[in-house]
């Protein structure tokens, strides 16, 4: 029994020491509000739009880009479709007629993924900052004025926003998104932060590279490239989004895992920047290492010593603790949890990471490295909530 309880809390305090550490510096440098300094003048500004089968909801994202808070004179909308139910021609519709902004449409033939898309393009955007945005997302009218004036300093290569709301009313994924906005805020300050967000991203077009074509994560690795050119890539909360998220387990399952899947891949492509690149290196990338990568692992081996312990010890009534991870997790699903939910919000992006870690182990076991190819299938239920 002793010797059980050490190893559990043993346990519990290895998981937990990186994060006390992380509260800890928090504290200590108090970080807060906009990286941005100054309201510089207005550079042209590129949008950049995938599409695919958008048909339902690419008008209602049309409209919203040109009512942004920003001279439509500036504006270029780059739209990239391989669409098969005529988004193209929707788009083609909306902008006939219309002066300003320009238009730049590329029809693809055939679907080839979304990294190749968006390297197409970003090489046919034409101004001096491309700015990424997805259909299945709202952007606040002046989100393109405040990512221009971050990127008015002249360290500051691109700058990603904050999911605001949570369109579908998913408590589960706004309990994650508030802590991951603490953490993105802290990075930024640090040096530079890791994750950015497809729903609103800006980059210097001149910073921009290539990104890999089988890419799950393209605008986290399009950050992390700049960043290992030399530029600073930062997460300003008062840059506004909204997103639509699932709350149901089964749902979300397969929308976060799919995410951690990307976001563990480029990690592991990316170990040699471990130490290096200042801070960065030294201090946000371990910390994402710990979080992604080591953290679920000892979740897991945790609630397993946990049950399996309490079963030895207890007997039949051992299975007492299964069974409360089990309706913890039933509930948490449910946003029932109340005052516990950001923890639950913790645990539910935990097990996707496990999740999507034996995924890409069992991958490699089978010698294929390739468990994706870069397309996605759009969420017909998501889309509805945006109609």
């Amino acid at each position: 029994m002793k010797r059980f309880l050490e190893a559990l809390f043993g346990l519990i305090a290895l998981t937990g020491i990186p994060y006390l550490l992380y509260l800890g510096v928090y504290y200590l440098r108090r970080p807060s509000g906009t990286p941005a300094a100054t309201w510089p003048r207005e550079p042209s500004v590129s949008i950049v739009l995938p599409t695919y089968n958008e048909a339902a909801i690419v008008e209602s994202k049309l409209e919203e880009l040109v009512d942004l808070d920003y001279p439509m004179e500036k504006v270029e909308i780059v739209v990239v479709d391989s669409s098969d139910d005529g988004t193209a021609d929707l788009v083609e519709t909306f902008f006939a007629g219309r002066k300003e902004p320009k238009l730049t449409l590329i029809r693809e033939d055939e679907r080839r993924g979304l990294a190749v898309a968006l390297n197409e393009a970003y090489a046919a955007a034409a101004n001096e900052v491309v700015v990424k945005t997805d259909c299945d997302s709202r952007i606040a009218p002046d989100a393109v004025r405040k990512a221009a004036a971050n990127l008015a300093d002249p360290d500051v290569s691109a700058v990603t926003g904050r999911n605001a709301e949570v369109i579908g009313d998913s408590e589960v994924e706004q309990g994650y998104r508030d802590i991951q906005t603490r953490i993105q805020v802290l990075e930024s300050h640090i040096d530079s932060t890791l994750i950015f967000h497809g729903p609103f991203s800006a980059f210097e077009r001149d910073a921009i590279v290539p990104i890999d074509e089988d890419s799950l994560a393209d605008d986290t690795e399009l950050a992390l490239k700049i960043r290992r050119n030399g530029g600073r890539v930062v997460f300003d909360p008062a840059i506004h989004y909204r997103e639509a998220a699932h709350s149901s387990f089964g749902k979300r399952r397969e929308q976060k895992d799919r995410r951690a899947m990307g976001l563990l891949r480029l990690l592991w492509r990316h170990r040699d920047a471990l130490g290096r690149h200042g801070a960065y290196g030294r201090v946000v990338l371990p910390f994402n290492w710990w979080f992604m990568i080591v953290s679920p692992w000892l979740v897991a081996a945790g609630l397993a010593l946990a049950t399996v312990g309490s079963l030895a010890i207890l007997g039949p009534f051992g299975l007492a603790t299964p069974a409360g991870v089990l309706a913890f997790t039933a509930l948490g699903s449910r946003d029932a949890l109340g005052p516990l939910q950001p923890i639950y919000s913790l645990f539910d992006t935990q097990i996707s990471l496990f999740r999507a870690s034996v995924s890409l182990l069992r991958a490699r076991a089978d010698g294929d490295d390739e468990t994706h190819d870069g397309t996605w299938t759009p969420d017909e239920e998501l889309r509805e909530v945006l109609q």
